[in-house]
């Protein structure tokens, strides 16, 4: 039986030293692509581009969808202006996560959002984002733990009626955190599925169940025993990725 082919969507690197100063390297983090191989699929990096006939081309190759981490989204995708905490954007990007996105539900190939690609779809959708966690007014768990991918740090609670709780097979565990914008406002045609125990979304998915977004990063914890079931999240977009159609 033929794997089926995930992509996931690229970011670019600037070189900052060496002999190419200010370079640009198209790339993933290499976790992403070996938890598709390790859950039975076949990688396929994106590269970034801005033609939006090459964006359709690119995903008419793939049959499951994986929106990377990466930048801050651009404020004024949701209607704001850039706040004093904001990191750094980059819109064509936002556009270029979007079109794939777009594409992959116009298709009905499966779709994992993974941090940035969780807001992403948010956004896309309707949703806000606060910019900065310093902005909620009410105190917040640490959701930036620091140089341990691997370790799950803060308590995570999944609604038990959610397909990602039926994708997880658990309600209650602990992930690792590294962002520092959170989902403000849900899209109106979203479901909120996680929340943290400080009241901060961190799941979201479509009522169809075939586009899942989660805060945190199960591409990291793909080699963790204590925290395996995190697999099922790519064994999701694998199992149900659209073999051999057309579209």
């Amino acid at each position: 039986m033929t794997k089926p082919i995930i992509g996931i969507s690229g970011s670019v690197i600037i070189d900052d030293g060496g002999i190419f100063p200010g370079y640009h390297r198209s790339y993933v983090n290499e976790d992403y692509v070996d938890s598709v191989v390790q859950n039975g699929g076949v990688p396929y990096i994106i590269p970034f581009t801005e033609n939006d006939e090459v964006i359709k081309a690119q995903l008419d190759n793939v049959q499951g969808l994986i929106l990377s981490g990466g930048h801050d989204v651009d404020p004024h995708q949701y209607g704001e202006e850039p706040l004093q905490k904001i990191g750094a954007t980059w819109p064509a990007r936002d556009h270029f996560d979007m079109r794939l996105l777009k594409l992959a539900e116009e298709n009905g190939i499966p779709v994992l959002g993974i941090c940035r690609g969780a807001q992403i779809i948010n956004v896309a959708h309707g949703g806000t984002l606060y910019q900065d966690l310093s902005y909620l007014k009410e105190l917040t768990l640490k959701h930036m733990q620091g140089h341990t991918p691997d370790l799950p740090t803060h308590g995570m609670k999944v609604k038990a009626d959610s397909k990602l709780a039926q994708i997880l097979g658990k309600t209650e565990f602990r992930v690792n955190s590294f962002h520092h914008q959170l989902i403000k406002d849900v899209a109106p045609d979203l479901i909120a599925s996680a929340t943290a125990p400080d009241g901060v979304v961190e799941g979201v998915e479509n009522k169809a169940g075939n586009v899942i977004a989660v805060q945190w990063h199960p591409e990291m914890l793909h080699r963790n025993p204590d925290v395996a079931f995190m697999n099922n999240l790519f064994k999701f977009v694998i199992d149900n990725a659209k073999q051999g159609e057309k579209y």
